[in-house]
């Protein structure tokens, strides 16, 4: 099993490398598209919806992904209208302040999500605007690392997590949801993210208003990313299931590998469009 997890991760990595540096905007666009509705396929699972309302599912989430090239961006990619962007960014960013709530609240919290028609409408909201991130921040100057750049605080904050939680972790951030994970790993996975953000504002010599601005979003876009694991964690564990599927050999589905970046994403979009952290790269 490791052997096959190594190797699945290896091709993964290579592959999005190639994605991020060689492939045009456009095609970037459309291959992101593409793995997206095969989360959108996992999503529809998570929801308990059956194989005919998978097909609706995927021609909603195919439409809206459409809608939003057309609002945004007017199908030219590397010109995006950020008033709008911002709009459906800002949606995305509310719906993960509201998920945190339910994930505290889990299982009562079920209550108000568990309809199969509910998590389908969360879906679009999950999974619409992290598409529309990844493409705004690869159609910026030096977009490839910006991209890359939410990577790393993602994994900032999980390494940070997993290992002050195993040395000091003591009272669970959410039991029911995921048992695991610890209050105190939380805030050092944040404390990592504190060193990254700081580090590359002095790297780029970062005004000290766009800097500051800059260091709360990278802290949001941690906690963020927190509550896109929670989230996905949540919907597995009241689906009854363990992995969104099986396409990634030893890894489980794409939203397994995707979940904390689909609240990442969009939060740190709004905070680098706010800093205008692009042109100072």
């Amino acid at each position: 099993m490791l052997k096959q997890r190594i190797i699945t991760a290896l091709v993964l990595v290579a592959l999005f490398l190639g994605l991020l540096f060689f492939v045009p905007l456009q095609w970037f666009s459309i291959v992101i598209a593409g793995v997206i509705l095969l989360g959108g396929w996992e999503w529809a699972n998570l929801s308990n919806l059956n194989r005919a309302l998978r097909f609706v599912f995927l021609a909603a989430l195919g439409c809206a992904l459409i809608a939003t090239a057309r609002y945004v961006f007017s199908f030219d990619f590397s010109s995006p209208d950020t008033d709008r962007a911002r709009q459906i960014l800002a949606v995305a960013c509310g719906w993960w302040a509201l998920a945190f709530l339910w994930v505290q609240g889990y299982p009562a919290s079920a209550m108000l999500w568990g309809n199969r028609w509910a998590r389908g409408l969360i879906g679009l909201v999950v999974l619409v605007p992290a598409w529309l991130s990844i493409v705004i921040l690869q159609g910026q100057e030096h977009g490839a690392w910006l991209v890359l750049f939410v990577v790393a605080v993602v994994v900032a904050a999980d390494v940070g997590a997993y290992f002050v939680g195993r040395k000091f972790g003591k009272h669970k951030l959410a039991r029911e949801v995921s048992p695991g994970k610890s209050w105190e790993g939380f805030f050092g996975g944040l404390a990592a993210c504190l060193i990254l953000a700081l580090g590359v504002s002095a790297a780029f010599d970062l005004p000290t208003k766009n800097t500051v601005l800059f260091t709360i979003g990278v802290l949001v876009t941690a906690l963020a990313s927190v509550i896109g694991d929670l989230v996905e964690s949540m919907f597995k564990r009241h689906r009854g299931i363990k992995d969104s599927s099986r396409i990634l050999p030893g890894h489980g589905g794409i939203l397994d590998r995707l979940d904390s970046l689909t609240a990442a994403l969009p939060v740190f979009t709004m905070a680098a469009l706010a800093s205008e952290l692009p042109k100072y790269l």
